[in-house]
């Protein structure tokens, strides 16, 4: 099978995009592995999947697989590519649409400065909504992570969050303790992890280790997290800038009842067809 494919990132986490609107396709696990891998395939963090809508509320489905395979339910910057790709490939007119994920229906919107805008939904701290194992719904819980007690605020952005402030950003353990708390057994259906650094009451720095693809350069979900747990916890203002090592994000939240807005760029690399 001969598959074209656009290569876009939204500030550094990458992503292959498909075209399931114009050709039917049922892409295999192993089929998904090789697009996302780096040495023989095309190389990316996140494969995703732009399809017909299924009811006449939205515009678009998206599907969204990470470099190991596995479906997951959102990803914040694979939307703003997600708007990016269906304007630019003709798909759609509008500037903002309503896309339907497996965790809901957001509104990517493409900016006259290029940026995109995502409402992300609402913020759940609520443990059986992210899911996530425990005796209270409290804002810090504390994770054991091998011999080590750290503490965290679980939230979901249509994916789940386990988000703990460190006073490095740098010098975190994000390779050791990623992995870990990526499968801790209280998260049932994994976790991405991220670790915060408070720069001041609007700024502040992030890396994520998210599930099934590793530490990407930015993770829009996580950064949409992360400001929504500092808010939540009375440590941030919004709104917040977001610095990750692919750039910088704008997040806002106004708190309980209300959408967080995600701001950034979205970036078309090249496009190109490969042999499955």
């Amino acid at each position: 099978m001969r598959l074209k494919f656009s290569k876009m990132h939204g500030l550094g986490n990458d992503f292959v995009v498909l075209d399931g609107v114009r050709q039917s396709l049922a892409l295999t696990p192993a089929q998904l592995r090789l697009l996302g891998d780096r040495h023989f395939g095309v190389g990316c963090d996140q494969i995703l999947l732009v399809e017909k809508a299924n009811r006449a509320d939205v515009d678009f489905c998206y599907r969204i697989f990470n470099a190991d395979g596995g479906e997951v339910e959102q990803c914040g910057n694979g939307a703003r590519c997600f708007v990016r790709f269906v304007h630019d490939q003709g798909l759609t007119a509008k500037r903002e649409i309503h896309v339907e994920t497996m965790s809901g229906v957001i509104s990517p919107r493409l900016e006259d400065d290029g940026n995109v805008t995502v409402n992300m939904g609402e913020p759940q701290f609520k443990a059986a909504k992210i899911p996530f194992i425990c005796d209270s719904d409290d804002l810090l819980q504390t994770l054991t992570i091998g011999s080590e007690d750290i503490e965290i605020t679980a939230v979901s952005m249509g994916n789940p969050h386990a988000v703990q402030v460190v006073c490095d950003v740098d010098a975190a353990p994000v390779a050791l303790q990623g992995p870990l708390i990526e499968s801790h057994q209280r998260f049932p259906q994994r976790v991405n992890a991220g670790f915060m650094q408070i720069l001041n009451r609007q700024a502040i720095a992030l890396r994520v280790y998210e599930r099934g693809a590793g530490e990407t350069l930015a993770c829009g979900t996580g950064a949409c997290a992360a400001v929504a747990a500092g808010i939540a916890r009375g440590l941030l203002d919004s709104p917040v800038r977001v610095t990750t090592r692919g750039g910088e994000l704008s997040i806002a939240w106004g708190g309980q009842g209300t959408p967080v807005l995600m701001s950034g760029p979205a970036v078309t690399v090249f496009t190109g067809e490969i042999e499955l």
